[in-house]
């Protein structure tokens, strides 16, 4: 028998259980709490009163039968073997009360009467808690023996190795390199100009106006990101109807600056046909209006000046609207509806297992790279220092060792961790603050996913800065499916029935998790003199931009970019009618 509860089968619930709460009150089944046995790492929850305990049939003294399964009521273990013999219902119908017994290899509950599963919800929480505290506990274990580890490398070996800086000019082999990967666009030396029906419509270089390559990369990677360029090149904001209107608005002409109107502008200017490269002055000159603590011909961080940029386009939505925006939603402006997703922060409480989950918007992802322990941080020391020393000769010497995965990010950031003791999280069932584990997860994912890895690290203790250069590891298509809410909790409760009771479902089923890679915005050189590049990829190939500069390049030479921001899209889009406008 079943029911329907939300749109899902419910099952009827197990007679003998109800009666089995009714006598034994509020938390029949605390007693077990301390007999659930977790091998990690991720293994299956069991039941033992010692760890070495070898369970066995009350009745026939066997250990190897199909199931063992614990009463609940007098811990005495019977085994249970259909259709030849079940001692553990013998057991049930002997004594009334003792039907409701634990599989001792599985820790789920069994109904010995009705000679079926039956689910508890009290239950089913000890034993996603107990899972959830021995793999989190588990993890910090090898987080500090691999601390000790690199502690007790000599003093020599822990030092950064200093190289005496020196320029670069190519050798014989790597000019060779340089000639088969690369095919400019321009070539200066004789005037030639390969055919424009060969290059993607709308690559135009951009030129440098003054410490501007930041600037030049992100707008690279936004001219050709998919929903950006279809909604300007539709004209969904038209720059002359948007200035008269602000002039109507406010009396005076050009009163009002406008990004959202510069960047269409910059739109019609790259996908005129001209290929010189284009100067983006009245656009900076805007941002410098929106963000008057940037506006220097100072070297900005790419990171900062693309939040800033999209935060300009949502601002000006807002103010025009007169109303509070949700910009979780993505409906707000072109910005959100394009890079906007949710997050979801579930925070634990380890006393009692009360867990309290918020919901916070988000443009773009930032990524810690991973520990260095090597490749993906699994790898032996041997093909780790290899490793290395591949990358010091390909990517110089000032890399830091070790090599980190975009997918080991994504994998470190949706982690449980335990927060530490000055993070105490109040918990509202204990009311006191308790000692909590944290998780994250994407709930909403975007059209555009960005991800920015945090190569720049500044420590308040030491009053210092520094660049991370570790060598990412990204790949062309990633499958986001593993680090949304929906995957984090499966991989929590496992098959468990109703863990979290009506609350409300997942992204909506018409987005996919399926991305691919298309533009990258990569960092070289120092903290303070560094330059930045963006290699997008159009009609199957992939090209530098270099400010001005524009060559087609090997997929090889983005894979070995020093990856700093990455575009990925949806494969696969699914469009809507909407007459919202920026």
């Amino acid at each position: 028998m079943s029911s329907k509860i939300n749109g899902r089968l419910s099952p009827q619930p197990c007679p003998h259980l109800l009666d089995f709460r009714s006598r034994n009150g509020s938390k029949p089944f605390r007693a077990l709490q301390d007999c659930i046995r977790v091998k990690p790492p991720g293994g299956r929850a069991a039941i033992r009163r010692e760890p070495s305990e070898l369970p066995r049939c009350g009745t026939c003294n066997e250990s190897s039968r199909p199931r063992l399964y614990a009463c609940v009521s007098c811990a005495a273990v019977f085994c249970h073997a259909p259709p030849l013999h079940s001692h553990a219902s013998t057991h049930a119908l002997s004594i009334p009360g003792h039907e409701i017994a634990v599989d001792v290899d599985r820790a789920e509950l069994f109904c010995c009467a009705c000679r079926d599963q039956v689910y508890d919800r009290d239950f089913d929480a000890a034993v996603v808690f107990a899972q959830t505290i021995t793999a989190t506990t588990s993890t910090s274990w090898s987080t500090v023996t691999q601390c000790k580890a690199d502690v007790s490398l000599p003093e020599n070996l822990r030092k950064r190795r200093r190289v005496d800086y020196s320029l670069w000019a190519p050798n014989s082999r790597e000019n060779t390199v340089i000639e088969n990967h690369s095919i400019p666009l321009h070539d200066a030396t004789n005037g030639s100009l390969i055919s424009s029906t060969e290059l993607p419509w709308g690559l135009r270089g951009l030129n440098n106006l003054g410490n501007t390559c930041f600037m030049n990369s992100v707008l690279q990677a936004l001219l050709h990101t998919p929903p950006l360029r279809n909604y300007f090149l539709s004209d969904r904001h038209n720059r002359y109807y948007c200035q008269q209107k602000n002039d109507a608005i406010s009396g005076s002409k050009n009163s009002k600056f406008c990004l959202a109107c510069d960047m269409d502008a910059i739109y019609s200017a790259v996908f005129s046909g001209d290929r010189t490269p284009y100067s983006p002055a009245k656009f900076l000159y805007s941002w410098w209006q929106h963000a008057a603590n940037l506006a220097s011909y100072e070297q900005q961080d790419a990171h900062e000046f693309f939040i800033s940029m999209l935060d300009g386009f949502h601002e000006k939505v807002a103010k025009e609207k007169r109303k509070t925006h949700n910009s979780g939603t993505g409906d707000c402006c072109i910005a959100h509806r394009v890079f906007s997703g949710i997050l979801r922060s579930d925070v634990m409480c380890m006393a009692c297992g009360f867990t309290s989950t918020t919901y916070d918007p988000c443009l773009d992802i930032s990524l810690d790279l991973e520990p260095n322990q090597g490749v993906s941080g699994k790898s032996s020391s041997a093909k780790a220092n290899n490793s290395c020393n591949v990358e010091a000769d390909y990517m110089g010497s000032s890399q830091t060792c070790g090599i980190s995965t975009l997918k080991g990010c994504l994998e470190r950031f949706t982690r449980a961790e335990k927060l530490g003791s000055d993070q105490k999280f109040f918990c509202q069932k204990c009311q006191v603050r308790q000692e909590s584990l944290k998780q994250m997860s994407i709930r909403k994912l975007p059209l555009v996913s960005c991800f920015h890895i945090k190569r720049f690290e500044h420590s308040s203790i030491r009053r210092m800065s520094r660049k991370v250069d570790r060598y990412l590891q990204f790949p062309f298509s990633l499958d986001m499916a593993p680090y949304l809410s929906s995957s984090i909790l499966r991989s929590r409760f496992g098959n468990r029935i109703f863990p979290f009771d009506g609350e409300e479902q997942d992204a909506p089923n018409e987005v996919s998790s399926e991305f691919e890679l298309f533009a990258v915005v990569t960092h070289s050189g120092r903290l303070d003199a560094g330059h930045y590049v963006t290699y997008l990829r159009l009609s199957n190939h992939w090209y530098k931009c270099d400010d001005a500069w524009i060559t087609r390049v090997n997929e090889s030479i983005v894979l070995a970019a020093q990856g700093y921001m990455m575009f990925y899209v949806q494969k696969m889009l699914y469009y809507k009618a909407s007459c919202l406008t920026v």
